[in-house]
């Protein structure tokens, strides 16, 4: 059984796939990008998207009842992995250690000219 989570206070699905979902006790976030969700604009430069991204992912695990301190496994995704630094910086603002396991890929382009993008994985128990 799995349940979709949407919520307004992140940036509405932009194809064919859910903001979240639950399936059992665990809580599966889709990649959130730097979009700011009543505008549905691109927050600017890199260090304002990665807040934006950690702010949005939050918002739907909230929306689903839980938080990002339950976060299991993120992917992080980067135009440029010169960012990578930053990320980690602002990333330990929005989750405490034991920190998630994590992945960091480069890629050529995200949507809507994205600079960064991350899901995330979260385990209720």
């Amino acid at each position: 059984m799995k349940t979709a989570i949407q919520t307004p206070d992140a940036p509405a699905a932009i194809g064919t796939y859910s903001q979240a979902v639950w399936a059992g006790d665990t809580l599966y976030l889709s990649g959130q990008i730097g979009l700011e969700p009543k505008s549905m604009r691109m927050a600017e430069g890199i260090e304002a998207q990665i807040h934006q991204v950690f702010g949005n992912l939050a918002a739907v695990a909230g929306a689903a009842g839980s938080d990002l301190s339950r976060a299991v496994r993120m992917t992080v995704y980067l135009t440029d992995l010169a960012h990578f630094a930053k990320v980690n910086e602002i990333m330990a603002q929005y989750v405490a250690e034991p920190y998630p396991a994590r992945a960091a890929v480069g890629v050529s382009s995200l949507p809507r000219g994205a600079l960064v993008e991350v899901d995330a994985i979260l385990h209720a128990g």
